[in-house]
């Protein structure tokens, strides 16, 4: 059996706003290549109102190693709900699929199929809501969304919001494990893992950070959080 190496970031952009109150697409994107991640889930990544541009131009992935995947929604935005996901140039994406989740709040998740150096494995991406019992539910959505049963290496990452620790993230299964995260918030002074990565059991762990540079703690709220697992090859 051989071993593929593979890093994955979530990061929350806050529509590439920075602590400085300045909104620079630019500086966000540099942030984001910086990671020198394969695949890279990013959450507030479009504004919220008509449309839904995107706070990252399409134009500046012009000359970047990463690419954004294209839902197809009718929006202008990158992704859905402000989730989406950039992947590093050879990845092949096989299918995508964006959903809704529950709750009071408009919360989403996006999907992804992807071969990766030969080996197949799914990525969802998502940002959870406010309030516990609409998370409650939304682990349950995002576990039937993710139909490990039909993908048996996949991760699904993104903002949980979640300020009190792992028991409250059981609801997405025992298929998946919830890897420990260091604090991603706030950038400036960070105290609470909202940022999570979470992994079927075809993954091993071999390091997990959060990115904390001078560029990333002035770049959004949130720090990129980075792992760096191992998956079993055919």
């Amino acid at each position: 059996m051989s071993e593929i190496h593979l890093r994955i970031a979530t990061y929350n952009i806050r529509k590439a706003l920075g602590n400085d109150r300045r909104r620079d697409p630019a500086r966000t994107l540099r942030v984001i290549e910086a990671l020198d991640a394969d695949i890279v889930l990013l959450q507030e990544a479009d504004m919220r109102l008509g449309l839904r541009p995107p706070a990252l131009p399409p134009s500046l992935f012009d000359s970047s190693p990463l690419q954004y995947i294209p839902f197809a929604h009718g929006r202008d935005s990158l992704g859905w709900h402000g989730n989406a996901i950039l992947i590093r140039d050879g990845i092949e994406v096989l299918a995508v699929r964006h959903t809704d989740l529950p709750g009071l709040e408009p919360r989403g998740a996006v999907l992804a199929d992807l071969r990766f150096d030969g080996q197949l494995l799914r990525v969802i991406g998502t940002h959870l809501g406010l309030m516990r019992a609409s998370r409650r539910r939304q682990l349950a959505a995002l576990r039937a969304f993710a139909d490990q049963a039909q993908a048996k290496a996949c991760v699904v990452a993104g903002d949980f919001n979640e300020w009190s620790g792992l028991s409250h993230l059981a609801g997405l299964g025992t298929e998946y494990r919830v890897l420990p995260s260091p604090p991603t918030f706030h950038a400036r002074k960070p105290v609470a893992a909202l940022d999570r990565i979470a992994v079927s059991d075809a993954f091993t762990l071999r390091d997990i950070q959060a990115v904390m540079t001078p560029e990333a703690r002035r770049a959004s709220d949130h720090l990129p959080l980075v792992a760096d697992l191992t998956l079993k090859g055919a």
